[in-house]
């Protein structure tokens, strides 16, 4: 392990603090002044840096900026007095790792810098595989089993059934096998079956004549159209209509179709990847799903592992999600303590991968500080018991049938003083200088809120909004403006 470097104009803080980590079994080197730490980064790197904010020769928010911009990834704790207060603000918003507070406790500054220690190492650890982020994420065994299906499959254009829960992460693994598959230069077209009203889903998927039907003012083309010489994914395949399956059967049997209110075939020359998070054959049995469909959409099934039966990707998934949402809102990546990830790692997450994400975004907007604990988590993380224990078989292989897991007991309620937190971010955010922090707030509340709502009722948008009190037309605006429908 490289060294800690201390910066203080102090001697006495030198010593004390540098015997202490000393003590502590970490190695320190300690410096008088920036210029001298300057030099020194030249030919090396500390693992991380203490250094005060004032000094004779330069200022350590200087050194922290300039810092950032040629060591990223490198933890800076700023020290400053308990009354300058602004200036730790202005030490947050340069990248700051954490400061402490003249006069401090000796033993919570070494405990602050073992937590920065322990976050540059598991940066270290983690950069081969965070340096390029791939469309998939997964080091699990189960995941492993998915990726070497992809690539068996990747020469083939074969159609394909992936199963799993819902925010399991079914279209990431659609859009890697287009990805990977001979038809990658051509379009890759998504729907949702079960977020389209019924009367309108047999236009959306095949397309309409002018004239077709009342408001069909010109002709329009289907999916199956927009797809032409790539890869059509129908999400939710459980949830179609039933007189909506047997075109799609003929579609998949004779290759061509009908517009709505055509009399012209359509060649089509899509590769169809269906998935769902139901259980096809239960469905067959209960004669809501064509049997002579379901064998033509599985001729190769690919199950997809819940979160809970790969939690040892937890980590990884936590710290990608923070930083892409760090991104997306123009802010420094937060890191996360262990005690919080040991939180995280034993949540059974029922919404799978995309409540992971969600949560990442929640901590991104609401935890106050660059470091989140266990008293940052949202709520219902905090005060939910310790998990029930699960009985997975990992192992499922690649085109075996597999019945649907059992979903996880709903979220225990959100706790009363969420709207004290929020104030308190907000408080934080003020001081801070947050620009446009009341759209910043709201955006993120209805992102949750409507993300909820369709994990709910399985993507249904009608459904959700019902569920929400607004209109259709609201739903749908607010999904796109949200990004949502990505």
């Amino acid at each position: 392990m490289k060294p800690i470097w201390v910066v203080d104009d102090d001697q006495s803080i030198r010593f004390v603090l540098g015997k202490a980590l000393e003590k502590a079994g970490l190695p320190v080197r300690v410096f008088a002044n920036p210029r001298d730490v300057q030099a020194a980064l030249v030919d090396e790197q500390p693992q991380v840096l203490v250094s005060d904010i004032r000094m004779p020769g330069g200022s350590g928010i200087d050194l922290l900026q300039e810092i950032k911009r040629s060591h990223p990834a490198l933890p800076v704790i700023i020290m400053t007095a308990y009354s300058d207060l602004d200036s730790a603000v202005a030490a947050f918003q340069s990248g700051a790792f954490e400061y402490l507070s003249k006069p401090f406790d000796l033993d919570k500054a070494v405990d602050l810098i073992q937590r920065a220690v322990d976050e540059s190492l598991r940066e270290q650890g983690g950069e081969e595989a965070g340096a390029e982020a791939p469309e998939l994420l997964g080091q699990a065994p189960a995941m492993q089993d998915v990726f070497r299906a992809i690539g068996r499959l990747s020469p083939s254009q074969v159609t394909v059934l992936i199963t799993g829960e819902s925010g399991s992460g079914k279209e990431l693994v659609a859009r890697a096998l287009h990805r990977h598959s001979p038809r990658a230069a051509g379009p890759f077209v998504a729907i949702n079956t079960a977020a389209i009203p019924r009367d309108l889903l047999e236009s959306e998927l095949f397309g309409h004549e002018r004239g077709a039907f009342t408001g069909a003012q010109t002709a329009r083309r289907g999916r199956f159209e927009q797809a032409e010489g790539g890869t059509l994914f129908l999400d939710e395949i459980g949830d179609m209509p039933y007189e909506l399956q047997t075109r799609l059967l003929r579609v998949l049997s004779d290759g061509h179709f009908y517009r709505v209110g055509g009399h012209q075939p359509i060649r089509a020359h899509v590769r169809v990847i269906a998935a769902t998070h139901q259980n096809l054959e239960q469905r067959v049995r209960e004669g809501q799903f064509r049997e002579d469909l379901f064998h033509r959409l599985n001729v190769i099934r690919l199950r997809l592992p819940a979160l809970r039966e790969r939690r040892e990707d937890i980590d990884l998934l936590v710290r990608h999600f923070l930083q892409k949402s760090a991104r997306e809102l123009g802010v420094e990546t937060k890191r996360v303590s262990e005690a919080a990830l040991d939180v995280l790692r034993h949540y059974p997450f029922p919404g799978n991968v995309r409540e992971l994400e969600n949560v990442c975004h929640w901590l991104t907007v609401m935890a106050p500080g660059l470091t989140v604990d266990v008293d940052d988590l949202p709520p219902e993380l905090r005060q939910r018991e310790a998990p029930r224990s699960e009985s997975v078989d990992a192992a499922t292989p690649v085109g075996e049938v597999a019945a649907d897991a059992v979903s996880a007991p709903a979220m225990a309620p959100v706790a009363a003083d969420w709207e004290l937190q929020l104030a308190r971010v907000a408080r934080e955010l003020l001081r801070a200088g947050q620009p446009e922090l009341m759209d910043q707030l709201t955006r993120s509340f209805e992102r949750a809120v409507i993300q909820a709502a369709l994990e709910h009722t399985h993507g249904r948008r009608i459904e959700a909004a019902v569920k929400l009190g607004i209109g259709r037309n609201t739903i749908t605006r607010k999904i796109q403006e949200l990004g949502l429908d990505d």
